[in-house]
């Protein structure tokens, strides 16, 4: 018996890196999931890599899904509904426009905040809808250690992630007594292409503030949100879980 047997679970950002991992892991643990990813050909090959050897109707399904987009979210949520339910929701979309504020255009500012506030609010409104009427549901919102330090060159995406954790917070207020379930992750230094295109004094200089002295996996992260996702979260809501190796502690 696997953690989430019979359960489904929504994923944005999935078609690589952390997102990927949960899938990963969520479906090893007996989910089915729904990948929304903005390029779409990756969420589709990442759910055949998925189900590959399960034949028709494996475990999971891809949705081309642009998080600041009400449409796009609310295709992303019917397509786990058509499963027969939406029990997990992962908010995991993200991306990264970095420079000083001097340097940083209101574009860029803007962009992130759109992927990463708005998208999770939408998210977060969308699922919990469905939730409160099944009485049941887990809302897993991805933040960053660098929306509790913040961090050079990331005004906006410090500002984003703080955002994030202020509407767990709010989110679960609302709907605990519905039975749904709204907590939030903070990864810290994580080993993927995106981190791994630093320059290596950066690298270094990062590595160097964690206490267990290694950067983490994907899959430490898929961990965390294995265990909010189950019933062995069931009394948490509203929490900030730091998968950061005692960084910024």
């Amino acid at each position: 018996m696997g953690l989430l047997d019979g359960r489904t679970a929504a994923i944005t950002g999935a078609a690589q890196g952390i997102g990927l991992a949960i899938a990963r892991t969520f479906v090893a643990e007996g989910a089915t999931v729904v990948i929304g990813d903005l390029d779409g050909a990756a969420a589709e090959r990442a759910a055949a890599g998925l189900n590959a050897g399960a034949g028709a109707g494996g475990p999971a399904r891809a949705v081309t899904c642009d998080v600041r987009l009400e449409a796009d979210v609310d295709r992303l949520i019917a397509e786990a509904m058509a499963t027969g339910s939406l029990d997990v929701m992962v908010n995991n979309a993200g991306i990264t426009r970095d420079a000083t504020m001097r340097k940083m255009t209101l574009e860029d500012f803007r962009l992130v905040i759109d992927v990463h506030l708005q998208g999770t609010w939408l998210g977060t409104r969308a699922a919990a809808a469905v939730m409160r009427g099944q009485g049941r549901g887990s809302i897993i919102n991805m933040s960053s250690i660098s929306g509790k330090v913040g961090m050079l060159g990331q005004t906006n995406y410090s500002a984003a992630k703080a955002g994030i954790v202020g509407l767990t917070k709010a989110a679960s207020k609302e709907v605990a007594h519905a039975g749904v379930r709204v907590n939030a992750i903070q990864p810290g230094l994580i080993r993927t292409a995106m981190t791994e295109a630093m320059r290596p004094d950066v690298w270094d200089a990062k590595l160097a503030e964690i206490p267990m002295g290694r950067a983490g996996e994907p899959d430490d992260v898929a961990n965390a949100a294995l265990f909010l996702a189950s019933d062995l979260s069931a009394y948490m809501t509203g929490t900030v879980l730091e998968v950061s190796g005692g960084r910024h502690l």
